[in-house]
């Protein structure tokens, strides 16, 4: 290993004598490497300076498994960023795993307040008692000759998923293993997926993380886990012993079943909060270079320091510094060559992107990821938002991104809702929202209904307020407009007459979804009807109540989850086998009609009246052969009704030597299947529901 090569923190087994460990400090007037023993005993090595900033040192003898940690000394002077005090014990921004737990304590800090003035002060308490270590770790994994998928995004379905609460309750799944990497890949969990359809699964972000102290205060914790403290390094409260090796364990088993694996990736924050936050790592190394900070003078000549905060959490990563972007790409390239993951779900993208605090399509961080072999090659998708000026920047991504999409998700709530006017909103949906991507990102567009980020599905047609007490703020968190309906009671209900409205509800939803042009993304639970309890924010609440609830399967009484599973399952199968059902294609070989048979242009799907529109979905005019060697099907229609009354949908230019299929209804509970439809050029849709109607010739 090169002496100064920066952040190589992992060995050889075979080769390795010792290890080159190295961290970015420029303004720093020192850096001790601190080793542990087992026993925690720890040993001081200076550390050696470089032009780059960059601090290093070789040890020999070192090995993988050596626990280990950083102190910074300089200045420091409440008024300066950065400040060092070499009382604080730091994590390596590059460690590969992280062993131990944040412990809420005055340590964590680097400074401590007067009593008497209220001003700062360097503070003289050491932190390594309450701070986990760096942990060196060897790259070693056999990965038994599986490769990664390769599903294209034309034909991906995003399973959306947290590693805990997805297994964490299934008695299918050894009690040890569950709520772990283990668990998600486990043969009762991979099976489920394979018997579902998905072919990727997202996972809420599994990056080492801490909760912060308000919530640890309150006995609640960042279960989301938005909250990072070093990028590389897996959650350990995710393994049952050891996080790295567990965890890539989980990639190659959902591979080898033909799954990809999509991380939830936060670069825009870190954990250490404001200025006033903790020392940690990056703020104690270099406050400045990796965090966006203001410096102003007040009424009395004092100059003040605070934390930009863009993300609604304190600090705003500094993508104007170039070694915050090389942070950012040598994590996302660790991911991909270390765990072989498949992509990446960027939060708050805008932040990346930001130069000069202005959004850029053209950042330095596109361009990175565009020029770089490795990532150029991964699934990009942004969540296209944050707080900062000019924030919402849907559709604002290069052509290679996809984003969630927002509109998608508003827009389809409010059609199934009732709401009238919404005819133009859901027609432009279903074809990949062209009208905001452009015909030139034919497949731009993620389609969601439901995220982690607020109600779940079953909530949204049983609840039309937020339910949010138990976060601890009163209710005031988590989003008040929703497009939900309770269908005349709030929450739990036995009556059968709501309990079926809203059954069919959850089918209009997902068949919107499954049949609409995009990528679909389906939040894990929403299949089968889990439960919340009209909590829209769960973020904080590692309980029962965000964890999925599987008693349905062993429970005969739970027939509305089985069945609006078995439904959902179907769906897929619909989309997956399909030919008229693809991703891409926009408005290709779609049009719009109304319920009279006409077909409408831009400007008339904008005039229509009432709750009724029809998609006519057709075959290419090349006609190309299925592997039977029979003919595509000559026409799709799919006709939607979310008005309180049935509606007639005539079929104007039908061929009269045709044959006729319904494949769907969603008033009926029914699962996708061909059945012959005795037509005389038009179709009875009921009040507030679905139909597919196949054409063949």
């Amino acid at each position: 290993m090169k002496q100064g090569e920066h952040s190589l923190l992992v060995a050889s087994v075979e080769q390795a004598d010792g290890v080159n460990f190295s961290v970015y400090a420029p303004q720093a007037q020192g850096i001790e490497l601190c080793l542990f023993s087992q026993e925690n005993q720890e040993t001081r090595l200076a550390m050696l300076p470089s032009a780059m900033g960059v601090w290093h040192l070789f040890v020999k003898g070192v090995s993988a498994g050596q626990c280990y940690g950083y102190r910074a000394d300089g200045q420091w002077h409440p008024d300066l960023s950065p400040r060092f005090n070499n009382r604080k014990l730091l994590l390596d921004p590059y460690s590969r795993e992280v062993r131990g737990e944040v412990s809420w304590h005055p340590a964590l800090f680097d400074y401590s307040i007067s009593k008497s003035t209220g001003a700062w002060k360097i503070s003289e308490i050491d932190s390594a008692g309450v701070m986990p270590r760096s942990v060196v770790r060897e790259r070693e994994f056999d990965w038994q000759q599986v490769g990664k998928p390769g599903t294209s995004r034309t034909d991906s379905i995003i399973y959306e998923l947290h590693v805990k609460g997805f297994s964490i309750q299934n008695k299918a799944i050894p009690e040890h293993l569950r709520g772990t990497y283990l668990g998600l890949s486990h043969p009762a969990s991979v099976a489920y997926l394979k018997q579902l359809g998905v072919t990727a699964v997202e996972l809420l972000p599994v990056t080492s993380r801490v909760s912060e102290e308000r919530l640890d205060t309150m006995g609640l914790s960042n279960y989301w886990g938005y909250n990072p403290l070093c990028l590389m390094a897996p959650e350990p409260s995710l393994a049952v012993d050891d996080p790295v090796t567990e965890m890539k364990t989980m990639v190659r088993e959902l591979h080898r079943a033909g799954i990809e694996v999509i991380l939830d990736v936060v670069f825009n924050h870190t954990c250490e909060s404001g200025h006033g936050g903790p020392s940690l790592s990056l703020r104690g190394l270099s406050e400045r270079d990796y965090y966006l900070v203001d410096e102003t003078i007040d009424v009395r000549g004092h100059k003040q320091i605070d934390s930009v905060n863009y993300t609604g959490c304190g600090n705003t990563m500094n993508f104007d510094c170039p070694q915050t972007l090389k942070l950012t790409m040598d994590a996302l390239r660790c991911w991909v060559e270390e765990y072989q993951i498949d992509g990446f779900r960027f939060d708050l993208a805008p932040t990346m992107a930001r130069q000069g605090r202005v959004f850029r399509q053209d950042s330095a961080f596109f361009q990175a990821i565009y020029q770089d072999p490795v990532l150029s090659q991964c699934k990009m998708i942004a969540e296209p938002w944050d707080i900062g000026p000019e924030g919402y920047r849907l559709a604002g991504f290069p052509r290679e991104w996809q984003e969630w999409n927002d509109r998608y998700r508003d827009g389809i709530r409010s059609f199934w809702r009732g709401d009238s006017q919404r005819v133009a909103d859901i027609g432009w949906r279903m074809v990949g929202s062209v009208d905001v991507f452009g015909n030139h990102r034919p497949i731009g567009s993620i389609n969601y209904i439901c995220s982690h980020d607020g109600f779940t599905l079953n909530d949204l047609v049983s609840y039309e307020h937020r339910h949010n007490l138990a976060n601890g703020e009163q209710n005031r968190d988590g989003d008040a407009h929703n497009y939900s309906c309770n269908y005349g009671v709030e929450g739990h209900t036995t009556h059968s007459p709501i309990l079926a409205r809203r059954q069919r509800a959850k089918r209009n939803m997902l068949a919107t979804l499954m049949l609409s042009r995009g990528t679909p993304m389906l939040m894990a639970g929403d299949e089968f009807g889990n439960t919340q309890d009209g909590n829209n924010n769960a973020y904080c609440q590692d309980s029962e109540l965000s964890w999925l609830d599987w008693s349905w399967q062993d429970d005969e009484s739970a027939w509305l989850e089985k069945d609006l599973q078995a439904f959902t399952a179907s769906l897929i199968a619909l989309r997956k086998t399909h030919p008229l059902l693809q991703g891409d294609g926009g408005r290709k070989n779609v049009c719009w009609m109304d319920r009279h048979g006409a077909q409408l242009n831009e400007h008339q799907l904008g005039q229509v009246k009432g709750g009724c529109l029809g998609l006519k979905v057709m075959a290419s005019e090349s006609g190309p052969e299925t592997d039977s060697g029979t003919e595509e099907p000559h026409t799709l229609y799919i006709l939607m009704n979310n008005e309180k009354v049935n509606r007639r949908f005539t079929f104007a230019d039908r061929h009269n030597q045709s044959f006729w299929f319904t494949l769907l209804d969603t008033s009926r509970p029914d699962l996708v299947n061909r059945e012959v439809l005795l037509t005389r050029g038009w179709h009875l849709v009921a009040e507030h529901s679905l139909v597919i109607v196949e054409e063949r010739g």
